[in-house]
Parts: structure tokens; sequence; C-alpha cells
């Protein structure tokens, strides 16, 4: 499977203008039947504050989720994107949503981790769930940002079913010396495909390094961007994945006694359909 990365120099608070360097990016390319994947708050900049950029209700998302809903389609791939939802009481969730080619919705995620060291945690609710969704044979779990720094989560999709971990971001230049360890790390734990799509250029308050990367099940580094504007792709191939489990079967000597719980937002088991 087709894997396309978007590492995008994102316009502060500008959907409009987002919306245009996205279908800018990806025009004049073959996506049919791939994944493509999008930074955090791919259509406005990482903002905990702005109230008029929220979108929708209980894990929705509007504007932004029309926008993705109707790129899938004219492109005839899945897309999954972020933004900001209201949430319960006033606050936020911060989302993933992904669309399939037929342009419905096929997985929310809410980051289960806020920010608390950037106030996140003030105004935005924390998720509680995977959700893990589909791409043909391909299962894939979304993951936002900080909670990359939280590997038990991602041992649970992987014991869950997930095959491509994805980690959609703001990582800001200061802290990029562990963006790269952090996620091979969680490749060779897991013996996943990692996807890492962070934006590149400067927002109000953080300069980005880009640095978006793909690293394959034994920690290989398959694709990896500076720091300008720039698309990313990876085939991704599931005889690989499934060899390198096989010689080496890791993740059947988990002890799943000693981890934490957290709840799946998927019912039945990890072969099966898409779940929202």
């Amino acid at each position: 499977m087709k894997t396309i990365l978007l590492q995008l120099d994102i316009v502060w608070r500008d959907k409009a203008a987002n919306y245009s360097k996205v279908r800018n990016l990806l025009k004049n390319r073959s996506t049919k039947g791939a994944l493509v994947v999008l930074p955090e708050m791919f259509a406005t900049g990482f903002d905990v504050e702005t109230d008029s950029i929220c979108e929708g209700q209980s894990g929705s998302l509007a504007e932004t989720g029309d926008f993705l809903s109707q790129l899938a389609r004219d492109m005839e791939c899945t897309i999954q994107g972020s933004g900001i939802a209201w949430a319960d009481e006033g606050k936020r969730h911060n989302i993933a949503v992904t669309y399939g080619s037929d342009g419905q919705c096929i997985s929310t995620f809410q980051k289960l981790h806020p920010f608390t060291y950037g106030g996140e945690h003030v105004r935005f609710q924390a998720g509680n769930s995977l959700a893990l969704y589909s791409v043909g044979t391909w299962r894939v779990a979304p993951f936002i940002c900080y909670d990359l720094r939280f590997p038990e989560e991602f041992r649970h999709a992987a014991l869950q079913g997930a095959q491509i971990l994805v980690v959609a971001a703001n990582w800001p230049a200061k802290r990029h010396a562990h963006w790269l360890p952090l996620l091979q790390a969680r490749a060779i734990e897991n013996q996943c495909y990692v996807v890492g799509v962070n934006r590149a250029g400067r927002d109000p308050l953080c300069s980005y390094l880009g640095e978006s990367v793909i690293f394959g099940p034994l920690g290989e580094r398959l694709a990896h961007a500076g720091a300008e504007e720039c698309v990313l792709e990876v085939e991704m191939d599931a005889d690989v994945l499934q060899a390198c489990r096989n010689r080496f079967p890791v993740l059947q000597d988990v002890r799943k006694g000693s981890l934490g719980l957290i709840e799946s937002s998927q019912s039945g088991p990890p072969t099966g359909g898409s779940t929202v």
C-alpha cells in the first residue's frame, strides 16, 4: 500500500489557505487506494486559545471534515487529518478524523494526552480510547503528537491488530532530538510500520524542523524529510511486516497482565471493519 505524508508549512489560522496547500501538494499524484496523512491541526496550526477555529460537536469536524471528505472522493484515497472539535462544558477535543475513498468518515480519534506543558489540558479534554481503522487489508492506529511519549497505548494498538502506527504532530524544533528516536522505538518494539508526519515552518510561538519520517518494522528508515514543506511516499509491504514478526515473534511474549487497561473503540476481532 502506498502511504503519502504531507509535511505542510501551515498558515496560521487560515483554513482556506491550508486546504489549498493540501490540494496543490497532491495535484497530479497517483493517490488511488493510498493512505494520505496530514499533520496535527493542519488547517489552523497548533492553537489552544482561539474559539473561532473550533468545529463540530461530539468528536466531529464541520468545515474541515467536509474538505477531507471531498478530497478523499476526488483523489480516490483514504485521508487522515486533524482538527479541533467542541467537547462537553465548553472544552475541546484535539481529534484525528479519517475519511475513506467514498467520502465517509471511518474513524475519529481523540488525542489521549493533552500537552500539559503547553497548556492544552486547560481547554482540551483527553480521549480515552484507541480508534483502529482499515485501509484495504491494513489496520491503522492514529495518535497525535504528545501521545508519542507514552508507549503503552502503542503496545495496546499493536496487540489489537495494528500494522501501521500513525503520529500526526506539531513537534517543535527545540525538542527535535526526541522525535526520531521515539518514533523508531515505537516501530522496533511493536514490529509495525510507524508514520510520523510533522509540520514545517513556524507559527507565532514555535519553529518546526519537519523531519516527517516512515520507519519499517525493524526500525529501518524508509523515508525522511528535511525542514521544508514537501511530500513523502512509501510503498508498505504486508509480507515484509509479517515475515519480520514470524522470524522474531516478540509480540507473543508480551505479558498482557502487566499492561494497563485502555478501551478500544472497535468491537470484535481486529481484522474486522472500520470503526468510528
